[in-house]
């Protein structure tokens, strides 16, 4: 009895481990371990349960598919369920699959295609016109992805021909070059960078802004008909074949094969091939080809019996570390990268590896000159899996305490594993600091956008965010492009901006974590740029609004000697480092406004700006503390929330009667 509870205290935390992986791969597109692991993970649980099927219950991830539609999608119902498949990780388990098949079909054949490693979709059409797309979620439930979709360059918005109606289901995915192309960039702009192909493209096609989805260069493969009116194919290598002809792009390859030998020389061919293709595999799928059959051999509760996902174990190989590079993005994140030994690898020779960040370096301790197991994560992106022995006199790793582009001192961010430079003078952040500065929120100095910042910089006309105010007449009249007339409004706008509120220099400074509304804070606070460079830490953080990763940050910042320098030049060059806050009167002291849609007399930031000169706050999110949302045109989600929350929805008129 007592081993029984063992057992099912072990069934009940692998449920528990395998929903927690499985919400951070399906639902928040952020997985923490492999698919092989997951799989492993979920190879023990079915294990257990086969052996004491009383402790299956329907909640069991074993009996449902991973993911759950999320509420900014509409929720969208399959009518033709969007199944998982069973596993392999074998060939004796193919093998056993082929038996069960041959019990109730003898005469079957098999089409064995490749396993894309994306994010599995319906597409509707009706009369030859695509109309609506969705996510699998669930299986029973998706989320309607319509808009996002039609940004997908290989999904078709008319077939060749128009029929009735046709649902099929795909796997929507990145290339291992855009997906290269992208971590690339993050890694540039400080951002965390996507884990593998699959969840950059489940992140994509997630976004809110269809432009985001876009610019991601999504590619879809069509592998299979869901419903169709209007003909009826008789097997599955057939449908493939008509969907390419309708203008899909439907999976690379697929082949037909009369027997299990077949099946298990194509297996064995893909994962030969997998790591030389453009896109990323996890497996190979066996589909029984004849559609009549399917209904025969039937399902489980969560797979179908007709078909079988193979899973191949990730290619690992074993190398010497020989060194660690470290270098900075736009943002100052220090990004180790591993020097190797070259290596051939998942098609390709590998000689660097990511490392990600000091915690992952400690966990694994990885040190200069170790005999280490790398491997591709998603079969992309080369990683250091472990090490196999250390170096003789070998000693842990840490990164630098100062920054290898500039030299001053780096800083540890106190929300994530990343070490920062803050200096704002950072020679390899300074492209990035000059947009920020000119940009609209900021500084906003109208005809410094990113590309003629970018062109000063390579002409040698900026070499710190200061030099924006010193640039003359002379040198900008001789530039392809600069006329009179626009120098004239470029230095004017230059000049105007001197004068901007202190609020605005704070924030144009990017000091972490500090945005608009904390940049107000602290100039309300404390009035000039003297007082908030001598704040103490419990000053800071007592700052209504405020909290202790924001106050670190600030005093962070102000502790780097070249913020001094900088801020001491702006003050000889004549910037303004005074609050000009002033206060009418304090009718809306106390309150909380939420501002949403389109206002007809005044913009949004004019709206804000009356709110706060009669002592009010703005906020950007609806919450219970929330008192008036001022709700224009078109206002969307928050004023939903504010109906939900009960929170008072005043008009504009009713504004304007207010402020009269």
């Amino acid at each position: 009895m007592e081993a029984f509870e063992d057992i099912r205290k072990k069934v009940e935390e692998l449920r528990a481990r395998i929903n927690y992986y499985a919400d951070l791969y399906y639902n928040a597109d952020s997985p923490e371990i492999s698919d092989f692991e997951y799989d492993s993970l979920m190879r023990q649980l079915i294990d257990l349960e086969n052996e004491y099927p009383q402790l299956i219950t329907a909640d069991s991830p074993t009996q449902k598919v991973g993911g759950v539609s999320d509420r900014q999608f509409s929720p969208v119902e399959h009518r033709v369920p969007m199944e998982s498949l069973q596993d392999a990780f074998n060939i004796e388990e193919v093998l056993a699959f082929d038996t069960r098949v041959r019990q109730s079909a003898p005469a079957a054949t098999y089409v064995v295609e490749p396993k894309i490693d994306g994010l599995s979709v319906s597409l509707e059409y009706q009369n030859g016109v695509f109309f609506r797309g969705s996510t699998r979620g669930d299986g029973q439930i998706g989320e309607d992805v319509t808009a996002n979709l039609r940004t997908v360059k290989n999904i078709p918005s008319k077939l060749t021909q128009a029929i009735p109606y046709l649902e099929v289901r795909g796997e929507v995915f990145l290339s291992g070059k855009r997906f290269e192309e992208i971590v690339e960039q993050q890694e540039l702009n400080g951002e965390k960078p996507f884990k593998n192909p699959r969840n950059a493209a489940a992140g994509s096609l997630r976004q809110k802004n269809p432009a985001v989805t876009a610019s991601r260069g999504l590619d879809i493969f069509v592998f299979n008909i869901q419903q169709i009116q209007g003909i009826e194919p008789e097997g599955h290598k057939e449908s493939l074949d008509y969907l390419k002809s309708l203008g899909f792009n439907t999976i690379p390859f697929y082949n037909q094969f009369a027997d299990i030998d077949g099946v298990v020389g194509e297996i064995n061919r893909i994962g030969e091939i997998r790591g030389t293709l453009p896109f990323d595999i996890d497996g190979a799928v066996i589909k029984v080809n004849e559609l009549a059959l399917r209904p025969i051999l039937g399902r489980t509760s969560k797979f179908p019996r007709w078909a079988l996902a193979f899973k191949y174990p990730p290619e690992e190989k074993e190398t010497d570390l020989i060194d660690i590079e470290v270098s900075v993005g736009r943002t100052g994140v220090l990004t180790p990268t591993a020097v190797l030994k070259p290596v051939f690898l998942a098609g390709s020779t590998v000689s660097r590896a990511i490392l990600h960040n000091q915690d992952f370096i400690t966990e694994k301790d990885i040190r200069i000159g170790d005999r280490v197991i790398v491997r591709k994560a998603g079969d992309i992106i080369p990683e250091v899996v472990r090490v196999v022995a250390h170096a003789e006199n070998s000693v842990a790793y840490l990164l630098p305490e100062n920054c290898p582009s500039c030299g001053a001192e780096v800083f540890r961010d106190p929300e994530a594993a990343a070490v920062r430079c803050e200096n704002p003078d950072c020679p390899v952040q300074m492209l990035r600091h000059l947009i920020h500065f000119c940009s609209k929120d900021a500084m906003d100095i109208e005809g410094l956008g990113e590309s003629i910042l970018e062109r000063f910089v390579n002409e040698g006309l900026l070499k710190s965010v200061s030099d924006i105010y010193r640039l003359k007449e002379d040198d900008l009249i001789y530039l392809e492009g600069f006329g009179k007339k626009s120098v004239e409004n470029l230095l004017g706008a230059i000049e105007n901006s001197k004068d901007n509120d202190l609020s605005r220099l704070i924030f144009a400074l990017g000091i972490r974590h500090i945005g608009q509304n904390a940049a107000k804070l602290l100039a309300e606070r404390f009035l000039t740029m003297e007082a908030i460079e001598s704040a103490g830490f419990d000053v800071l953080s007592a700052i209504e609004g405020f909290g202790q990763v924001m106050a670190q940050s600030v005093l962070d910042f102000f502790a780097i000697p070249q913020t001094h320098a900088l801020i001491d030049e702006f003050r000889a060059l004549g910037l303004n480092m005074k609050s000009k806050k002033e206060i009418k009167d304090d009718r809306f002291s106390g309150k909380v406004f939420v501002l949403t849609g389109a206002l007809e007399n005044f913009s949004r930031q004019e709206a804000a700006a009356i709110i706060e000169s009669f002592n009010g706050k703005v906020s950007s999110s609806v919450s219970k503390k929330t008192d008036y949302v001022l709700a224009g045109e078109d206002a969307g989600s928050k004023l939903q929330k504010a109906e939900a929350l009960g929170v008072e929805v005043i008009s504009e008129a009713e504004f304007l009667s207010w402020i009269e």
